[in-house]
């Protein structure tokens, strides 16, 4: 039986989800800040549909994008080269979620509900969640969000209206974060797409084991906003933070 949370029951330890469907942890519980925050610090986020109770997930592997490692193809590297674009951090969290939560041509729905809107807006304004906005001609074009705790920074949806709008998105987040000396962002599940642009598998164990230390550290304070010389870095593919010798 999958456990039924009460508002005030802690989630059971994650190494308890179950095989199948892989990483079902728990059920019920809310979607207060308290207990979002507490989750993402354990491993586990709510992804369930419309009509269903909020459902728990801790999946074994996790998928993982490194930050100091993204793969910019030819073509990519091309298009972060260009100038007809701009990015910023924070400016339009709420847009962004929407956008994601647009229907796509090889979707029949979303998992992001009214439910989990009003909820991570409610983390925006605690300043756990946040959002990378990529413009076109003042137009929002595509974008990522997802929630940091400490530097951890968990991935949780990305959309594109251009051609690679979700790929600029996630290399320049990337590459902010590398900065910070967050070392991956957490794409919770395979993606095709993202295994694409250096995302791997990781033992879950594994991943718990290097989640707690991050958790627990320092990260950047809320609302974030991009090195200014963060673009040069960006156009060379230099996302590694700066070594202590200034090499």
């Amino acid at each position: 039986m999958v456990p039924w949370l009460g508002p005030t029951d802690p989630l059971p330890p994650p190494e308890t989800a179950r095989r199948t469907p892989n990483g079902l942890l728990a059920a019920g519980g809310g979607l207060s800040v308290p207990r979002l925050v507490d989750a993402y610090g354990r491993g586990a986020f709510p992804w369930f549909s419309d009509g269903e109770p909020v459902l728990w997930w801790c999946p074994d592997p996790r998928m993982v994008l490194p930050t100091d490692a993204v793969h910019v193809s030819k073509s990519l590297a091309r298009r972060l080269r260009r100038d007809d674009y701009r990015v910023t951090l924070d400016h339009a969290f709420g847009d962004v979620m929407r956008a994601c939560a647009e229907p796509r041509a090889d979707d029949h729905g979303t998992w992001i509900t009214g439910e989990m809107l009003d909820a991570y807006a409610a983390l925006h304004r605690a300043g756990h969640a946040h959002s990378l906005e990529v413009w076109v001609d003042d137009t929002l074009a595509g974008g990522i969000y997802g929630v940091a705790l400490g530097r951890a920074f968990f991935g949780e949806s990305m959309f594109s209206r251009v051609t690679d709008g979700s790929k600029l998105a996630i290399t320049w987040l990337a590459a902010q974060l590398a900065r910070w000396q967050v070392p991956f962002i957490d794409c919770q599940v395979p993606s095709a797409h993202l295994a694409s642009l250096g995302a791997r598998d990781v033992p879950r164990r594994d991943f718990l084991r290097r989640l707690g230390p991050l958790v627990a550290a320092e990260g950047p304070r809320a609302p974030w906003a991009l090195d200014r010389d963060l673009t040069g870095a960006v156009v060379a593919g230099a996302f590694s933070p700066p070594r202590p010798d200034g090499r």
